[in-house]
């Protein structure tokens, strides 16, 4: 017999905590800012650790994807911490309807739930498809406005940190810099109700900080993060890959969550286009993406014209770059976005790139590992890397073919000897496989 779902209703709002799982810590506390001003009570969690990997492994099935299994590890370790009143909490997660972990994982956490005895405690399903709804829960405008700000300030407080951080006189100088403006952006974002206008200034000011700080003028390796959206992004999910990364002296650049989100809303108008449906909804999603891709020019033209940081790619170039490799229909997971986001880093001039694969995860695996082969038929100068990311896989093991990539990449740089580069390990991609690929003719997919 299937139990009915337990809704959030309006008398909970009142004194029900909701927990967020964490997976990009400076965009999310701006988001829980946001959803307190508009009446919830909310937590970012911070829990982390083995014990996470262990009750996900315990209450979800272990076929199913990694990224399911720390989030859903991450809500139950929370609530059998004795930090909070389980009859007081509700859970949060996004859902944006496509055929992939996004969708399935509110009914993976309700069956988890049910297993370990808090089958009572309600789930909240945060999506703009209509797939779930819960009395007391609305995503009205304002709300989706201010979570669209917070996503942008996240993007730009990344893209920066990233080019300043390897680089800082003063170690930490960049952490404290986010830290100073993700506190002040939150609570502007929960004190008053803030225009586009303002959004605009802050970004300048923003920038004309970072630009401020004291930075060596020194040649480090670029080194781009794409992959599954959760282990792409959160440090839990991928070990801490980017404070790895700039341990071993490489710079990270990774594409923001803003084109994630534009390329959820860019399929709805592509499915007219392939398959003449959902007409009335491709002219709101065109509506969305005309006004989203202007706010993303805007805060591109605010680094351009406030410092000589490197600003993130505009998404129609970014569309345009991945065409003649793979279908536009491609869109389960992250779909045709993540070659794209390959393709992007490359044409920025970032020619060393780690793939986050998680286990389980088939459409990632398709469209990043699927796609490697390509691309470098195309481009045989890139360095691409999957790292496979697991219950089972170990973090030395991870790191270690990271430090074979950069000791390839270091030496393709001239900033390592050949004798440097055979101590380390023989480089993945030889002179003779270059000139090999690059007499192939391109393969188009």
């Amino acid at each position: 017999m299937i139990k009915p779902k337990v809704q959030f209703t309006e008398e909970m709002k009142k004194d029900y905590t909701i927990l967020i799982p964490t997976m990009l810590p400076m965009h999310f506390k701006m988001i829980a800012q946001i959803l307190t001003r508009h009446g919830y009570k909310t937590e970012l969690l911070e829990n982390c650790g083995q014990s996470v990997k262990d009750y996900g492994l315990k209450y979800v099935h272990n076929d199913t994807c990694y990224p399911a299994l720390l989030v859903i590890g991450q809500f139950l370790d929370a609530i059998q911490s004795g930090k909070y009143d389980s009859h007081k909490v509700a859970l949060m997660l996004t859902q944006t309807g496509g055929g992939c972990r996004a969708s399935n994982y509110i009914a993976l956490l309700r069956k988890a739930l049910e297993k370990a005895g808090y089958g009572y405690i309600p789930v909240i399903s945060l999506n703009i498809s209509g797939l779930e709804d819960n009395p007391g829960f609305k995503l009205t405008l304002p709300l989706v406005r201010g979570m669209i700000y917070a996503v942008l300030y996240g993007d730009l407080l990344m893209t920066l940190r990233n080019q300043c951080r390897p680089y800082e006189e003063k170690p930490g100088a960049s952490d404290r810099l986010c830290d100073k403006w993700t506190k002040f952006l939150a609570d502007e974002l929960f004190d008053k109700k803030v225009s586009y206008g303002d959004v605009k200034k802050n970004y300048a000011a923003i920038v004309r900080d970072f630009a401020g700080l004291r930075l060596r003028q020194e040649k480090k390796i670029k080194v781009g993060i794409v992959g599954e959206i959760f282990v792409k992004f959160s440090p839990l999910g991928n070990n801490h890959l980017e404070d790895f990364l700039v341990s071993q002296g490489a710079e990270v650049s990774m594409p923001g969550l803003i084109d994630f989100c534009m390329y959820c809303i860019y399929n709805g108008i592509v499915d007219t286009k392939l398959y003449g449906i959902g007409k009335l909804k491709a002219a709101g999603s065109k509506v969305v993406y005309q006004i989203m891709r202007k706010m993303q020019n805007d805060l591109i033209g605010a680094i351009r014209e406030n410092s000589r940081f490197s600003a993130p790619t505009p998404i129609e170039h970014t569309i345009k770059l991945v065409s003649g490799y793979i279908g536009m229909g491609t869109k389960m997971g992250e779909g045709w976005l993540l070659p794209a986001e390959m393709l992007e880093l490359i044409d920025s001039g970032v020619k060393n790139i780690v793939c986050a694969q998680p286990f389980g995860c088939l459409p990632n695996h398709i469209v990043g590992k699927g796609m490697m082969k390509p691309i470098k038929e195309r481009h045989p100068d890139v360095n691409i890397v999957a790292i496979d990311y697991d219950p089972g896989a170990t973090k030395i093991n991870q790191e270690n073919r990271i430090k074979l990539m950069l000791s390839c990449a270091a030496e393709n740089a001239g900033l390592m000897s050949q004798g440097e580069a055979e101590e380390t390990g023989k480089c993945a991609v030889s002179e003779q496989e270059k000139k090999a690929n690059a007499a192939k003719t391109p393969l188009t997919v």
